[in-house]
């Protein structure tokens, strides 16, 4: 293991947090917050720029990073980001417990929206910023932002990081510089976020919140683009305009799309973009579900508290299967109530999650197109033992290496899924009761099997809000800390894709080679 060279990285990334403190700090002393909201954010980001200044000294040895050393980086980066980016919420008081404190911000690192705050009107703007502002940072991924500034190596090292940190079966360049391909990717990011914000500046403000459209909007925005979630008011994005609600749903669409087909479009290759097999079954599915889900709702008003005209169900209907096929969790309404053919539709699309190469979680639908295409493979072989299997994605035939790397994924991920079930079922808070306050009225629900499912489905898949107990309306609070450090955990294997995070428990890693 090249310690002193994942040391200077490491290093560069913490320098690079404390800058990016500055911008709550900035929001703290805008709103004038009290002298120990400000030393919240001066005081972590005296230490990391110390610590990141010091990490630089020694000289490595050796420049280059194996695969093993990359990946273990990368999950080590988001685990000190993690560490440092919750004091900020224990000194200025808004989330007093560390232990609930680094669960909401890996819950903003890894953009999965999951929250522990119950009142979330008593939290300050410099903290509801910064919670929102991660969802930005990890939405796109810290490193890639990294390899912009550290010089491109020959050796493979910046893939080794990319393909650590990017989600999908296969990770590649889309120009021939490592660090052209990332400065596309920002540029990309960074113009999606400006239009979204500049849309949501067209609607009315909220009634009761006219001073804070802008800073509403920015919000709003780091949740679309990161595809993470965190509400900011009550009901999340319930108190929002219907304008607001629609741009929204179409620029979380946008966001769970594969980058590399935005730079496609800029380079004219428009074909190329609607010949892709993956974007055209994403919006068939979006367009599906949608359907399904609003149909149910016209046809079972009966059966459930809401009652909905024609335009809000569609609304709705739009703007949850956005919100959870993207695995981002903002919410509208009370999903929780709905008719069962909407409610399994919803629990369906927050395992497929987006696009690879996007900021979406969940398995991805890359790989559930070439699991589906391999299974099917498999059966005519049963049926005819001498065909030659050749799988195609994207126009190209697929290596087997790649074909078991995609069942060797799914294979995990449920194990993990369920591993995480079984943990959460030792929680003292299961069998206990749990009031809901909802625009669908006021319920009570127990705490138990479903609860613990939902919960670790929406942590892997990074989408934060689940069903019941932790239901759109509800949150985290009533898990124990070691819950809530499993749930975190859980949450970076979804983010990070399971290996890097698996890789830091192999003895073999730490070697010294």
């Amino acid at each position: 293991m090249n310690y002193k060279k994942l040391g200077k990285i490491l290093g560069k990334i913490m320098i690079l947090e404390g800058i990016l403190m500055l911008a709550p700090l900035l929001v703290s002393l805008i709103y004038k917050e009290s002298l120990t909201h400000v030393l919240a954010f001066v005081v972590p980001i005296a230490v990391l720029l110390s610590i990141g200044v010091l990490l630089q000294i020694p000289k490595p040895k050796r420049e280059t990073l194996y695969q093993k050393e990359g990946f273990a980086l990368v999950a080590i980066v988001w685990i000190v980001m993690t560490l440092f980016g919750a004091i900020p919420f224990v000194i200025n008081g808004d989330i007093p417990n560390y232990v609930d404190a680094c669960f909401e911000i890996m819950s903003g690192f890894t953009t999965t929206g999951a929250s522990i705050i119950s009142d979330i009107t008593k939290i300050s703007h410099s903290s509801l910023f910064w919670r929102s502002f991660s969802h930005w940072i990890g939405g796109m991924g810290i490193l890639v932002f990294v390899l912009i500034f550290i010089p491109e190596s020959n050796d493979g090292s910046s893939m080794h990081l990319l393909r650590a940190e990017s989600p999908g079966p296969k990770v590649g360049k889309i120009v021939s510089k490592m660090k052209v391909t990332t400065r596309i990717l920002y540029l990309i990011y960074l113009g999606m976020t400006v239009l979204e914000i500049a849309v949501l500046m067209f609607d009315k403000p909220i009634a009761g919140y006219e001073d804070e459209q802008f800073f509403f909007s920015l919000l709003t925005t780091f949740g679309c683009a990161g595809t993470g979630g965190f509400g900011f008011l009550p009901g999340s994005m319930e108190m929002m305009n219907p304008f607001s609600q629609y741009v929204i749903s179409i620029f979380l669409i946008l966001f769970g799309v594969n980058f590399s087909l935005y730079y496609l479009l800029l380079i004219g290759k428009v074909k190329d973009v609607l010949k892709s097999e993956e974007f055209r079954a994403y919006f068939l599915i979006v367009v599906g579900a949608i359907s399904l889900v609003f149909i149910s709702l016209l046809t079972r008003f009966e059966s459930f508290p809401q009652m909905y005209s024609t335009e809000e169900a569609f609304r709705h209907s739009l703007f949850q299967v956005a919100s959870l096929m993207t695995t981002t969790g903002f919410t509208t309404t009370d999903y929780h109530v709905w008719p069962t053919t909407g409610v399994t539709t919803l629990i369906v699309l927050m395992f497929i999650g987006g696009m690879a190469g996007s900021t979406a979680g969940g398995i991805k639908l890359s790989r559930i197109i070439i699991a589906v295409k391999g299974g099917f493979i498999n059966v005519r072989k049963l049926v005819n033992p001498r065909y030659v299997p050749k799988v195609k994605f994207e126009g190209k035939t697929l290596e087997e290496k790649t074909l078991n790397d995609v069942f060797a994924f799914i294979t995990i991920y449920f194990f993990l899924l369920f591993l995480a079930v079984l943990v959460l079922s030792f929680d003292p808070i299961n069998g206990q009761s749990v009031t809901v306050v909802s625009d669908a009225g006021t319920y009570t629900v127990e705490h138990g099997f479903f609860s613990n499912f939902s919960a670790a489905l929406a942590c892997i898949s990074n989408i934060g809000p689940a069903f019941e107990a932790v239901g759109p309306y509800a949150c985290y609070i009533g898990y124990s800390p070691f819950s809530k450090i499993v749930l975190s955990l859980t949450m970076l294997l979804g983010r990070l894709e399971i290996l890097p995070v698996l890789i830091l428990f192999n003895p073999k890693t730490w070697k010294k080679v």
